[in-house]
């Protein structure tokens, strides 16, 4: 288990990597078995916070609608097709729910519309308006991403919630690509790395 690997400082595993081996497919689960205490009275224990990054996600942004959410225990993921599609929470399809899943996970990570509709198989348009409508839905969000991109350009730095801070250096590069990862950076970090903060 590695605690100073990833650049966001989250906790991570090699030799093997833990996280990545998937659980919904059958292969996935044949070979999850493999996995075994050394020990014969020893256990696996796996341990994960319900949403956490988007829970912090809301706890800086402070956007109202999403905290609401939070409070009153709701799908985060039904609650935001909810919004973003106009309809009652009860009648909010499977397929609306993956899409705003995705939306409000790749936020996180800054994602552009290209991206989006890469992931959801939809045509950029589709993408670029449902992004649009997400932070109709939850401005304070768009709010945090455009500060956090504005304190890293100005400090050179983003910060967690207990202050330990990754060096941005491309956040002001004259070059868009760099740029832009580097801006993903700035809004990702303080969301991820005050995620692994509190893990």
């Amino acid at each position: 288990f590695n605690q100073s690997l990833t650049a966001t400082g989250r906790l991570s595993s090699s030799k093997p990597n833990l996280q990545n081996i998937p659980i919904r497919t059958e292969r996935g689960k044949e070979i999850r078995k493999a996995f075994v205490p050394s020990h014969p009275d020893g256990v696996i224990v796996s341990a994960d916070y319900s949403q956490i990054e988007l829970r912090i996600m809301a706890a800086m942004s402070g956007d109202e609608a999403m905290l609401e959410a939070f409070r009153n225990g709701e799908d985060i993921h039904r609650d935001t097709a909810s919004r973003v599609f106009g309809v009652m929470p009860l009648l909010v399809s499977p397929e609306q729910r993956n899409k705003c899943k995705m939306v409000n996970f790749g936020i996180i990570y800054g994602i552009s519309p290209f991206g989006l509709s890469q992931r959801l198989k939809i045509s950029r348009k589709e993408a670029s308006e449902l992004i649009d409508v997400y932070f109709k839905m939850y401005p304070g969000v768009r709010k945090y991403m455009d500060q956090a991109v504005e304190s890293a350009r100005a400090k050179g730095y983003a910060e967690t919630i207990l202050g330990r801070r990754r060096v941005i250096r491309d956040i002001n590069s004259r070059n868009l690509t760099q740029r832009q990862s580097a801006e993903r950076d700035a809004i990702n970090t303080p969301i991820q790395g005050s995620a692994a903060d509190l893990i």
